[in-house]
C-alpha cells in the first residue's frame, strides 16, 4: 500500500513556499547574501523544530525567510520544492507566498514573483506540473497593510490566481479583513482562508459568510459546530487538511487523534496537503504514509480524497478532466 500511495498522482493545494526552505538551502542562501543565522549547523536548525504551538513555529518560519533577497533566491527555493513535487508524484500545485514578510525586509513584490513564477514555468516545461500562485495576507497585521500590499501586487496580477489569509489565527478573526477580500473578489480572484486550525469553528463560519471563502485551509475544527459541518457538506466547500502540520503544531496530540476519519465519515470534501513541509516532517508522500499508518484507509477512500482535490483545484475544465482521468487510470491499473 505504501508503494501504491507514493506513486499515486497528487494535487497539492495547501503549501507555503517559504515553508519549503530546508536547512541546507537556508545556510546556502545565508552565505550567498551575507546573512548571519542564529544557528551553527543544519542539525541545530532541525533541533529547533520542536514547536509548542503555531506561534512558536511562526517565530522560526519568519527568521528562516530572512535569507531570501534576490530573484534567484526565490527561484532556487521554488525549484527545490517543485523537484520534490516531481519526486512525490504531484501533478498540480497551488502555492501560497507571503509578500508582506518580504516587503518588510525591502524585497519587492516584483522580485518575489519573478523568481517564483520562473521556477513554476520551468517545472511545467520539465515535469509537466501545472501550478497556481496565491497571494496570502498575514492576519496578525492590519487590514490597511493588507490593502496596501494588494495594491502593490496588482501590477503583477496575471501571475496569481487568488488571495489567502494565514499566520497567527487566534485573536485575528476573518472579519478583520472583510474589505480587502471583497476587493479581491470584485477583481476576479479566488478566495481561500486559513480557519479552524487553532482558532474556533466560528472562524470557519466567518471565512464563509463574510470573506466568501471558496476553500477552507485546515478546517479541522469543523465538526465542533454541527450546523457549520452541514453547510460545508451541502456546499461542497473543500477543506485543505495538513495532517503532519497539525501534529507538529500540537493542534492534535498525535496522528491517531486526528479528526480526519470523522471529517471523511461526515461527507466533508477533505483533501490532504503538506503546509510547511520543511518544518513539519515531510512533503505529500510523508503525509499520505503517516495517515495510512494511523488509519489504514481503503483504496476507495484514497480515490475519494484524490478526486476531492481535483474538484477543489482552481483549474480550467480541460485541466480538471485531465487530472481526473490520470487518477482514475492509476486506480484502474494499480
Amino acid at each position: 500500500m505504501n508503494a501504491f500511495l507514493e506513486s499515486l498522482p497528487k494535487i497539492e493545494l495547501h503549501l507555503h513556499i517559504e515553508g519549503t526552505l530546508e536547512p541546507e538551502l537556508m545556510f546556502e542562501l545565508a552565505r550567498r547574501n551575507d546573512v548571519t543565522l542564529p544557528f551553527d549547523s543544519v542539525e541545530q536548525v532541525r533541533q529547533a523544530y520542536e514547536f509548542e504551538d503555531l506561534q512558536s513555529f511562526l517565530n522560526l518560519y519568519y527568521q528562516g525567510m530572512n535569507v531570501l533577497y534576490t530573484e534567484q533566491d526565490f527561484f532556487d527555493l521554488t525549484a527545490a520544492y517543485l523537484k520534490r513535487c516531481h519526486d512525490n508524484a504531484v501533478m498540480h500545485t497551488e502555492l501560497f507566498f507571503d509578500p508582506q514578510a518580504h516587503l518588510a525586509r525591502g524585497v519587492s513584490i516584483s522580485t518575489q514573483v519573478a523568481g517564483i513564477t520562473r521556477a513554476l514555468d520551468e517545472a511545467e516545461a520539465t515535469y509537466g506540473i501545472t501550478s497556481g500562485l496565491i497571494l496570502s495576507f498575514l492576519r496578525d497585521m492590519s487590514e490597511e497593510h493588507a490593502l496596501e500590499t494588494y495594491e502593490a501586487a496588482l501590477p503583477y496580477r496575471e501571475h496569481f490566481i487568488g488571495v489567502g489569509l494565514d499566520s497567527a489565527e487566534v485573536g485575528n478573526p476573518p472579519e478583520k479583513f472583510e474589505r480587502v477580500f471583497e476587493r479581491a473578489r470584485s477583481d476576479g480572484f479566488h478566495v481561500v482562508v486559513h480557519a479552524g486550525e487553532e482558532g474556533p469553528a466560528e472562524y470557519i463560519k466567518g471565512a464563509l459568510e463574510v470573506l466568501k471563502a471558496e476553500r477552507i485551509d485546515h478546517g479541522i475544527r469543523s465538526l465542533e459546530d454541527p450546523e457549520l459541518a452541514k453547510t460545508l457538506v451541502e456546499r461542497r466547500i473543500p477543506l485543505t487538511v495538513c495532517p503532519l502540520s497539525n501534529v507538529y503544531l500540537k493542534t492534535v496530540p498525535d496522528m491517531s487523534a486526528h479528526p480526519l476519519p470523522a471529517l471523511i465519515e461526515h461527507g466533508l470534501c477533505v483533501t490532504l496537503h503538506s503546509d510547511d513541509p520543511a518544518y513539519f516532517g515531510g512533503y505529500m508522500n510523508a503525509n499520505f504514509l503517516a495517515v495510512q499508518a494511523a488509519f489504514d484507509l481503503s483504496r476507495d477512500t484514497w480515490r475519494t480524497l484524490s478526486l476531492n482535490a481535483v474538484e477543489a483545484a482552481f483549474v480550467s475544465d480541460m485541466r480538471r478532466d485531465a487530472l481526473r482521468q490520470r487518477i482514475e487510470a492509476y486506480f484502474e491499473q494499480s
